[in-house]
Parts: C-alpha cells; structure tokens; sequence
C-alpha cells in the first residue's frame, strides 16, 4: 500500500538544486523514510546503490571499502579509494548525475559518516544518507560536514496525509473548506472530518500502523502494530547505551512526560523538563538511576524524534525565552498509548492530544524554509494565567495568542493579553466547531490547524 508523502517534493527540490550536496533524511523509526527514498530513487535515477550500514549490506561494503583503504608503505597512495570501495561493492557503479546512492542507519559507522565533505565534492553521482538515531553523530568520533549537507526531516503521517490515505473525497472536500468562516451546508463534512481526526489522534501517523487500521478498520489492531514498533525501538536504543540495562526507563520516561502534561501548572517547578522528568522517574521508578544516565536518555529520545520539546515565554516578553520547559510527543498513537496508561480521565487525554497535536503542527513550520519564529513551539505566562502557545510569524512579525479548547471555554488569560495589545490576533483551536471570525478573534477547527497560514 502506498501511502501519499509531502516530502516527495522537498526530495524533488534537492535534485534539482545546482549545489549537488549530500542529501541527509532524518527521522524517528518506521516513518518511512527508507521506503519514501527508494521510491523517490527509483523513479528519478536510472541507476541506484543502496547500502544499510545496519545489516548484511553493511558489514559487506564495509569489507569492500577496508580492501579499497589498504596501503602498503612506500607504495602509491590510492587515489579515490571511495570510487575503489564503491565499485568492489556495486561492479556495475557509474559516477555520473544519473546514478545516487543510499547509505541507510550511517550512524552506525563514523567512518563513512565523516567521508560526508567527499561525498558531495569528489563525486557527480548524489548521495542519500538517512538514520533513525543520528543523535549518535553527536558523539566526539563523528565530524559534522557543515555546508556540505542539506537535511530533510521525515516525520509521521500529517492529518492531511492520513486523511488522503483514509478518504480521497473526504480529503478533497478538506482542501476546499473556507478558513476561518464555516461552511453552515456542509454539516455532513465537518462531522466526518471531526470523527477522521478522532481516528487520527488514536492511532497516530507510523505508515505502518495506518496501514493496518486501512487494511483492518480496527483502532485495536493498528495499536497492536504501534505497540510493536514502540517496542522495537525500545530493544534498539539500548546498543547504544553502557550505562543503561533495563529498557524500562525509557517506558518511566514516557508516563512521567504525560504526567507533567496533564497538570494543572504554570510551567515546571524545576529549571527545565529534563530536570524535572529526572526527578519524577528517579523518585517514582529507580531511585539508583543517575541525573547524568536519565539527561542522556531523554536526549536520546530527542534526537531519536520520539519526543520534542516546548519552550516558555515569561509575561510575553519575547526576550525573556526558556527552552525546554515542558516536553510532548512527535506521535499522536504513541501520546495516546501513554497517556492512557497513566489512568486519566477521557477528558484530560482528549485535552492533552489536542494540545500535542498543536505542538507538532508548530514544529513543522519551524523546519526550513521556517514559517514562525523561536528555536521550538513556546507557551507563555501571563499575569498570573497561561496560554496554550503564542506564535510569531518571520514574514510580517504577527502575533497570535493560540488557544486549545475541547469545549465553548473562554481564555481569560489569552483575552486579556489580546486587549493590552500583547497580540495581533487570537486563535481558537476547538474540537466542535465549524469556525468564524469576531474582531481579532479567530476560530477554527482543530482538524483545520494544517491548512491555516499564520
């Protein structure tokens, strides 16, 4: 089953840009990114290598490229040895504009991650390399080839792409509702958009968990195939770690993260998540585990894009920024199997996933070319109240206080800071509702968050 990507295009725009520069696709585990990019390969290149540094593949140009390396002393040094190892690995290798190679997982070896700069300069063929735990290359032993990369990020299917994959029609008739006045004939649209981001916020957007609720129309089946990607890269992130032997902190990492967002609080009372997530797991789950071991967990469940994090603004005072001061997840499904362990109530979950969806939607248009401004999605406090999230447009420096509503509520808070001239507009994200515009305050429905140009 194909399921339509977005990401396609920005793959069409690296080839086509004139600085022929290696191609980095990041991305949590099982987004899709191998499939998308030999897909994309297939279609757009006449001939194609692909390597997975994290299996047979791997270990067998890792042989080809040690044998193309070898060097006596006193002999000729080889000239283009990754020309050599390419060639012993793929005897049919043309270096031409029409051929590109994949190296899948390249964390898995520095020494071909650091050939990066040669890569793009010493070769007319394209190069693709992607990773599910690139925050691997963090380490000293990895080089950052800065100017020589362009980086795509690959995350879960958007509501848009699910709801393409869901009903076509359904899709069609989503691009073609009014923003942010409601559609009073069309009634029967806005119901069924409602119940598909319902579905949506259930089982979230891994390809293939939406494949199994297409193929099998049950929310308990495609969670059964969500559970075994969340398990698989539970089992994988421990090769990466010397100081952790039990896989459970991950899990204690997750429920202590929907604990903090389901309280009623006006931000952390440490001085960012990581501390406060390093206090809720050690004090709940493993008093032996070490500040250092839970801070290095939690950054890897960062880079590894299982989770992101929001930042504070201070009386909205756009200078007064704190990073890192609460925490959501970069999955819906994944948000909800979580925060349903925990034992909240339906209500609290449902509050709680739409504030999260919200979160991802913002963190998308931070990607470049970036549509908003700050490092990542920020709240703010504000005499005493909180706002869900206030954003800044780059072209035209709009101010928007954003609000998640589930029900008719008022945000006083929000309101307030909209009459002191805090903000240029205020806007409602609500669960039931068609839309509308009343002065400054603009209204929408959630499920129309993606089609909204701040």
């Amino acid at each position: 089953m194909y399921l339509k990507r977005k990401i396609y295009d920005r793959l069409m725009e690296w080839k086509n840009d004139k600085s022929h520069s290696t191609l980095e696709v990041n991305g949590a585990r099982q987004t899709g990114k191998t499939y998308i990019i030999n897909k994309f390969a297939d279609e757009n290149f006449k001939h194609k290598i692909y390597v997975n540094l994290f299996d047979l593949s791997g270990r067998q140009f890792m042989e080809c490229y040690q044998k193309a390396m070898e060097w006596v002393p006193g002999n000729k040094r080889p000239e283009f040895p990754l020309h050599e190892a390419i060639r012993l690995y793929e005897p049919s290798f043309q270096d031409c504009g029409d051929t590109v190679i994949i190296i899948d997982e390249i964390q898995e070896s520095s020494e071909i991650y650091n050939r990066i700069r040669e890569f793009t300069r010493q070769f007319e063929a394209r190069f693709i390399i992607t990773g599910s735990y690139l925050g691997r290359v963090l380490e000293p032993e990895f080089k950052y080839a800065s100017g020589d990369i362009t980086k795509l990020r690959i995350y879960t299917l958007s509501f848009e792409e699910f709801l393409e994959a869901l009903d076509g029609e359904l899709c069609q008739a989503w691009r073609q509702l009014s923003l942010p006045e409601a559609d009073d004939s069309r009634q029967q649209v806005y119901e069924r958009l409602r119940l598909a981001y319902d579905q949506y916020c259930q089982i979230g957007g891994y390809p293939k968990v939406v494949e199994t609720y297409l193929e099998r129309r049950e929310i308990l089946e495609a969670q059964k195939e969500l559970v075994r990607i969340i398990q698989i890269f539970l089992e994988e992130s421990m090769r990466y770690f010397k100081d952790i032997t039990d896989i459970s902190v991950f899990t204690n990492i997750f429920l202590s993260i929907c604990r903090i967002l389901l309280r009623e609080k006006k931000g952390l009372g440490e001085d960012s998540v990581s501390e406060e997530l390093q206090k809720l797991v050690t004090r709940n789950y493993s008093s032996n585990l070490s500040k250092e071991t839970c801070n290095r967990a939690i950054s890897w469940l960062y880079h590894s894009g299982i989770i992101g994090f929001c930042g504070k603004i201070i009386e909205l005072d756009f200078l007064d920024f704190k990073p890192g001061r609460r925490c959501f997840f970069m999955d819906l499904g994944v948000a909800t199997y979580y925060l349903n362990r925990v034992g909240t109530t339906e209500a609290a979950v449902c509050g709680t996933l739409n504030e999260n969806y919200v979160f991802i939607n913002l963190l998308k248009r931070q990607d470049f070319p970036e549509e908003i401004t700050f490092e990542m999605p920020a709240f703010a406090i504000y005499k005493g109240g909180e706002i869900d999230y206030v954003v800044q447009t780059v072209q035209g420096h709009r101010r928007y206080l954003v609000e998640v509503k589930s029900g008719k509520g008022k945000a006083a808070t929000a309101l307030k800071a909209l009459e002191a001239g805090k903000a240029d507009w205020l806007l409602y994200l609500k669960g039931n509702t068609k839309g509308g515009k009343e002065g400054k305050i603009l209204t929408l429905p959630l499920y129309m968050l993606e089609r909204f140009e701040f």
